[in-house]
């Protein structure tokens, strides 16, 4: 069957999609139908997918799945290849950038690193001080005190943050984080506004694994789409 491409329409298509800024969504979909048109799923795992979508969205009659197909104005065709098109992703993205997947790890390790933390702050030297002593003296415990006294959102969870990319963390939290050890208790340090005190409760170091392997395989065609996609809308 015939797809339409965006180079089939008529200019005042095309300003229809720019006013309603659409134009970027639909390049971007097209650069993607045409990479993975290529690629063939196993028609036992096309069949599973299919059904599963009938049996969870109670669609397995053939009257109500015309009328959703109606109700969407699409066709089956369609609603299959909305289906498969993840999967067609993931199969592409580890054929044509999986020899680069370790190389993006790599450079995207920081980022990927996780981080438990407990965190108090308040905007007080003394009473941070305070905390700190009845804590570390064992007088108190930690969530207790951060869900009284912490002027942050963590107090909502005890003082619990995480697990969170190490880069999430105010990059002069993250350096104490990154450099200290599981349980240890931090004195009280002043950032911006706020005398914080926190412990590291556990740092889970990522791994380059098949589940990590397929994510940077993805987002380096992410990034390839991304650099088609420019290309392509300087042709409108």
């Amino acid at each position: 069957m015939s797809i339409l491409s965006l180079q089939d329409l008529s200019p005042e298509a095309l300003d229809l999609l720019r006013r309603h800024n659409l134009l970027i969504q639909a390049a971007r979909a097209e650069i993607i139908a045409d990479a993975v048109s290529t690629i063939e799923l196993p028609p036992e795992q096309s069949e599973q997918l299919w059904n599963n979508h009938l049996k969870q969205n109670n669609l397995e009659k053939p009257d109500k799945l015309k009328t959703k197909l109606k109700a969407l104005s699409i066709s089956e065709e369609d609603l299959r290849w909305q289906l498969e098109l993840p999967l067609r992703i993931n199969k592409y993205s580890y054929e044509h950038f999986h020899h680069k997947a370790e190389a993006r790890f790599l450079a995207r390790k920081e980022q990927l690193d996780l981080v438990v933390y407990s965190l108090l702050r308040v905007k007080d030297a003394y009473l941070a001080r305070e905390l700190y002593l009845r804590i570390s003296g064992q007088e108190a415990n930690f969530a207790d005190l951060a869900f009284d006294h912490s002027l942050g959102k963590e107090a909502r969870t005890k003082g619990i943050v995480g697990p969170v990319p190490m880069t999430q963390a105010h990059p002069a939290l993250a350096e104490r984080l990154r450099t200290s050890q599981p349980g240890e208790l931090l004195e009280p340090f002043k950032i911006e506004e706020w005398w914080l005190v926190a412990r590291l409760e556990r740092f889970e170091a990522a791994k380059f694994d098949d589940k990590t392997a397929q994510a940077m395989a993805c987002e380096l065609f992410q990034d390839w789409i991304q650099e088609k996609l420019l290309c392509k809308l300087a042709e409108f």
